[in-house]
């Protein structure tokens, strides 16, 4: 043993085979203690204690090597425990004993298509339990709703206020550019197809119909859920990491009208805003390319689109708006209340909640055209 090191004795007492570890059971210490720990054996006993009250420092390495000499002295059926262990000593030679344990053999392949099934029938439930927990969440969040219609006091308005500058004023920069600039591709690639027909100034009529029926309202609302669907999600995960959310259930406070039905009122209002303005960045993006492209005016412009536009194009946009809105904020706030106490979990969920807003309101669209088309508005 080297001086400083860790040290050992063994005695038997009656039927009882004892073991003494003292001094310092580290890495460097512990190459002059392998080969006799390994040469002990129990004999006829029939019980074994090692006793570790005089250990002065231990590591992982030497809770491992304290773990292997219990194991290898219990091998013939005898009862063995570590007597006089301090608290801080215990933890590590249960990570020792943990990571000592035999894992599960693998499980078999299996035929590639049974597993494609398997597959299909743990995505399909799955989707069940994310739609059950929508579902959930929508009845508490009118509940929440119908409460402050009774009583709007509740409502919290410098929050709701707060909101809607964050989710409307703030992202009028990047809806107006991107609107802008999808009216330009409109308009370029239409006038190019429709110059094969000398239909040049119909370019306005598929211009108008396309932004204020389906491009203006799709594109915002696909920008604010990447937007600001992800700020609701991380923001309220953050919370509940750290325990925020659950101090204010302590406080008596609903999380529901204190978090959620501001963001939602808020974005409800923002939307039909930042909606009307990515129209109109829209059109004057087209209109732009149809007068240097087609040598129009902007007053012939403005005229096609006023005698080929019926104005309940415009209001089909404008009814899709709070629906949008109300299903990404909704969304965000589900997916940030169910953030884990890890970091790892908001962004997990943050994904999980643009993903799931932008795919909803890609089917409510699709869903609202058939409707709007089928009733010829």
């Amino acid at each position: 043993m080297a001086e400083g090191g860790g040290w050992f004795r063994a005695k038997r007492e009656d039927d009882r085979f004892l073991v003494a570890a003292g001094g310092r059971w580290t890495t460097a210490t512990l190459a002059a203690l392998d080969a006799p720990l390994r040469a002990l054996e129990a004999g006829a006993a029939h019980a074994v204690a090692i006793d570790l009250g005089e250990i002065e420092a231990l590591d992982t390495a030497g809770a491992w090597l304290l773990h292997r000499t219990l194991k290898q002295l219990a091998r013939a059926g005898i009862a063995a425990s570590f007597a006089r262990t301090r608290p801080e000593y215990a933890t590590l030679l249960e990570q020792a004993a943990h990571a000592d344990r035999a894992h599960p053999p693998a499980e078999p392949a299996g035929h590639p298509f049974i597993n494609l099934l398997l597959r299909l029938g743990k995505g399909a439930y799955a989707l069940r339990d994310i739609a059950a927990g929508l579902l959930n969440f929508f009845g508490l969040l009118w509940l929440s709703i119908a409460r402050s219609m009774v009583k709007p006091a509740r409502i919290r308005f410098v929050s709701v206020v707060s909101h809607m500058e964050r989710t409307g004023l703030d992202a009028m920069p990047i809806v107006g550019l991107l609107s802008f600039l999808i009216g330009v591709v409109i308009a370029y690639q239409g006038a190019d197809q429709l110059r094969k027909f000398g239909a040049e100034v119909f370019v306005v009529n598929l211009l108008g119909i396309s932004i204020l029926r389906e491009m203006g309202i799709l594109l915002t609302a696909i920008i604010v859920a990447g937007r600001s669907g992800s700020a609701f999600t991380a923001e309220i995960g953050t919370m509940r990491v750290n325990e925020e959310v659950d101090a204010m259930i302590t406080l008596g406070l609903d999380p529901i009208e204190v978090l959620v039905l501001p963001r939602t009122l808020a974005l409800v209002l923002t939307l039909p805003l930042l909606t009307f303005y990515a129209d109109i960045m829209g059109l004057a993006g087209g209109c732009l390319m149809a007068i240097s492209t087609l040598d129009l005016t902007i007053a012939q412009f403005l005229k096609q689109l006023q005698t080929s536009v019926a104005i309940q194009h415009f209001w089909v946009g404008m009814y899709k708006s709070p629906v949008f809105a109300f299903v990404i904020a909704m969304i965000g706030c589900y997916e940030g209340l169910n953030v884990e106490r890890s970091a790892e979990s908001v962004g997990r969920q943050t994904t999980k909640s643009v993903v799931e807003a932008i795919f909803l309101v890609i089917v409510l669209d699709a869903v609202f055209s058939i409707f709007f088309t089928k009733i010829e508005y």
